[in-house]
């Protein structure tokens, strides 16, 4: 069992950056396929990017591609998305997930654990 805690969001101009942070407070992430989701004002939750046990695989929403990176640091227990030339419609509230397969990530329904989530707001 992983207990994951997000950081890193806030409120930002079109065109900035931010990275998001999930900190596994709990267990360790080093056996989970990782990934960020969002959830936007009035939307269904979206994966956003996934993560390999590894990092040696990575996948994107064609929304995002070129955009953000996902990456993560095992040896801290930490996974990193990294955002920039943020816009508007990117404003959500974003999550921190892992999955024991990385086959089942991309979808919320194949998450095993979920973080609380960081907002972020990107202002036009």
């Amino acid at each position: 069992q992983v207990r994951l805690v997000e950081s890193g969001g806030g409120l930002v101009q079109a065109g900035d950056s931010l990275r998001l942070s999930c900190d596994a407070s709990r267990g360790t992430i080093n056996v989970y396929a990782m990934g960020w989701f969002r959830q936007g004002p009035g939307k269904e939750r979206e994966s956003v990017a996934t993560i390999s046990v590894g990092g040696d695989t990575t996948e994107y929403a064609d929304s995002v591609k070129g955009r953000f990176t996902v990456s993560r640091d095992n040896a801290k227990n930490t996974l990193y998305l990294q955002m920039n030339s943020l816009k508007p419609e990117d404003t959500a509230v974003y999550y921190c997930a892992a999955a024991v397969a990385y086959d089942s990530i991309w979808t919320p329904v194949g998450v095993d654990y979920w973080g609380q989530g960081t907002q972020v707001i990107v202002s036009s």
